[in-house]
């Protein structure tokens, strides 16, 4: 269920930092169009690094009630995956065991940061991560942030880890930027026969239930085309027509059109960018949690310009 294109969903906030209730039904109506596979919860584009407990509970408890009740039953229902990451491993499953009993299960799995700030090495990525698959109620997806946590999770370290939870891993979002790296491990996963005939005879399509989804927008063709299972965007908040094509159709030129609006999304930071689109778009206003501050002028300009 986890495959094509994800939106990595923004949090909206009032003037006063009160989570924007009416702006966030606006904002999931443009994405229960039919464009969008599935929805990520309360990731890293979503802020949650800035929430209460109780927030976060909310939060998920009005999208889960508001994607039910705009779905009808003859409808397919939308995947929700859940953001529940950290760089405390305890607190992480005791995050994970306060939620088994109540919206956890309204979800089809989680998304797990790399644990950022304490930059473990491969085998304290490995206990983490086996640690979080033992206690989590529902199937688990890895997520790479060099960028954002000061540490990579190598391929065959994560390799490891779903060979030792094959049943509860089920994909990693790689978000490197590192094209070789992330070919690297789309091989590991495929496991093919030197004769790619014999193994389209034979049926072999990869290990069954590890997938490799792209985590940056800019270069979402070139995973897809070297075997990986679509994309977890930022963008699809704002674009998720256009990001559909270019996930479904692998539109390379659809994709280039859009390097420049993406790399001014991450110019100043992450939701910084698709937020200042989305106000300009109408459709939430444009608030953030410090340490986070909106766009600065100028790049509010560059982005209306390219809009």
């Amino acid at each position: 269920m986890i495959k094509g294109l994800g939106t990595a969903l923004i949090t909206p906030f009032k003037a006063d930092q009160s989570v924007d209730y009416e702006a966030l039904a606006r904002l999931l109506d443009t994405q229960l169009t039919g464009y969008v596979d599935y929805l990520v919860v309360l990731g890293t584009t979503g802020e949650a690094a800035t929430m209460t407990a109780e927030e976060k509970r909310e939060v998920c408890r009005f999208i889960v009630d508001y994607v039910h009740q705009h779905q009808s039953s003859s409808q397919h229902q939308i995947p929700l995956v859940l953001g529940v990451g950290g760089n405390n491993t305890a607190q992480v499953i005791s995050d994970l065991k306060a939620m088994k009993d109540e919206l956890i299960l309204d979800f089809t799995a989680i998304l797990s940061v790399c644990p950022y700030y304490n930059k473990p090495n491969q085998e304290g990525l490995f206990q983490h991560f086996c640690a979080i698959a033992e206690a989590s109620p529902i199937p688990v997806i890895l997520y790479n942030v060099p960028g954002r946590t000061g540490v990579n999770l190598l391929p065959e370290t994560v390799m490891r880890i779903y060979h030792a939870h094959p049943d509860k891993i089920i994909a990693i979002k790689e978000a490197s930027g590192n094209i070789e790296q992330i070919k690297r491990l789309i091989g590991l996963t495929a496991k093919r026969s030197n004769s790619e005939a014999v193994c389209q005879q034979s049926g072999l399509s990869g290990e069954a239930g590890l997938l490799v989804i792209s985590g940056d927008d800019g270069i979402a063709c070139e995973v897809m085309e070297a075997g990986g299972a679509g994309l977890i965007s930022v963008a699809s908040n704002a674009f998720p027509e256009d990001f559909w094509h270019i996930v479904h159709n692998q539109d390379r030129e659809l994709q280039a059109r859009y390097a420049e609006m993406v790399k001014l999304l991450f110019a100043e930071g992450n939701p910084v960018g698709i937020k200042a689109v989305l106000a300009q778009k109408g459709i939430i206003s444009n608030h953030l949690r410090l340490p986070l501050v909106p766009a600065s002028k100028e790049l509010e300009s560059q982005i209306a310009a390219i809009l």
